[in-house]
């Protein structure tokens, strides 16, 4: 839904929310296409320029810990947040600390301590929806976007509700990832994909192999020091804080099959199946039914909402409730992320892993 459209469906009555020293902050709603009982994200505004949103923030942790689990994502807007030390000390505030981006899978530049760029992609690709980080043994909870600076055209960050695309994915579908997880392949390189060097954010090959050691990663090394990994990871994790079981897992957004035809006619042509840069299996390893793959695709792309950033935007996401994605854009585009409450996979697994 775009923002012009969003806004002509806001609630009339903005809920009073909290007051600090006398100043009113009101929550408004962004309707969904799929009713007021979906909304997402939750949008929290000033009705004053007076309002300390980091200080709102950190004096009402638990309300904002209910509303993300609840919403799943919110969005701050029209607060004073004019830089990226203002939008670490919003971090900071709402959770317990930025981590590092380690195990990366996106190229991305470092502008501030454990600050980052959104995925460094041609401005003409999509990204398509995905959990940050679910295919890794340690994911964050958290993340948080913050526009630098919008785009001229398109550009929008799609967020979409993970318990509304679980009830879009058939049972036998569930049953058939619950029972047997998802396998991840990866080869690193100078040419094919990110070197490892970059994603293991070490130069030492021993380094490697002991991050994959503790994490149940399998790995060998190719001639021309070039590096394979192959993992099995679940489908299925618990939520720490409200129970319930989410779909969470890279299974469609690592397969060959959902890049964009151009992408993944050159990768085929020029490489076998085990040597692409990230590609998935079930568990066992045995194929993912192109039938299945077109299901969840679907289940995806059919519950995504949009919304227009604004300079100075921050978007809080529970990253296990809510699957982001981006859409192409023109002119310069400056998201920055951060990431927070680290999560490992075993901890809340629901299914095999190695």
């Amino acid at each position: 839904m775009a923002e012009s459209q969003a806004d002509s469906t806001t609630a009339e009555n903005s809920v009073l929310f909290a007051r600090r020293r006398g100043v009113p902050l009101t929550i408004s709603v962004l309707e969904c296409p799929y009713g007021p009982e979906s909304v997402i994200p939750w949008r929290v505004e000033p009705t004053t320029e007076r309002v300390d949103v980091i200080q709102w923030v950190a004096n009402n942790s638990t309300r904002l810990e209910s509303m993300l689990c609840e919403h799943g994502a919110i969005l701050f807007r029209g607060f004073s947040i004019p830089d990226v030390e203002g939008f670490r000390q919003f971090v900071d505030a709402a959770s317990s600390g930025l981590v590092k981006y380690k195990y990366r899978a996106s190229p991305r530049r470092e502008v501030a301590d454990r600050v980052y760029t959104s995925t460094e992609y041609p401005a003409d690709q999509r990204i398509f929806p995905h959990n940050e980080h679910a295919f890794s043994p340690v994911f964050p909870r958290k993340l948080f976007f913050y526009c630098d600076v919008p785009a001229a055209s398109g550009g929008e960050t799609p967020i979409g509700s993970g318990r509304r695309i679980l009830d879009a994915i058939s049972p036998a579908t569930r049953q058939k990832f619950r029972k047997k997880g998802v396998m991840y392949i990866r080869n690193y390189g100078e040419h094919l994909g990110l070197p490892w060097q970059t994603v293991f954010q070490t130069d030492d090959p021993a380094d490697v192999e002991s991050y994959c050691r503790d994490h149940g990663i399998r790995w060998r090394w190719k001639p021309g020091g070039k590096l394979f990994t192959e993992q099995v990871g679940p489908a299925f994790v618990k939520h720490p804080v409200t129970g319930e079981e989410l779909w969470f897992n890279h299974a469609t957004f690592f397969h060959v099959t959902t890049l964009s035809p151009v992408i993944r006619e050159t990768l085929c042509s020029g490489y076998a199946e085990r040597d692409l840069p990230n590609h998935t299996y079930y568990g066992d390893g045995s194929a993912i039914e192109p039938e299945t793959l077109d299901e969840l695709r679907g289940a995806y792309e059919g519950n995504m909402v949009k919304f227009q950033w604004r300079q100075g935007d921050v978007l809080l996401l529970d990253n296990m409730l809510v699957a982001h994605a981006r859409e192409p854009f023109e002119g310069s585009r400056r998201i920055l992320v951060g990431m927070a409450e680290p999560v490992e996979a075993r901890a809340v697994s629901f299914g095999p892993t190695l």
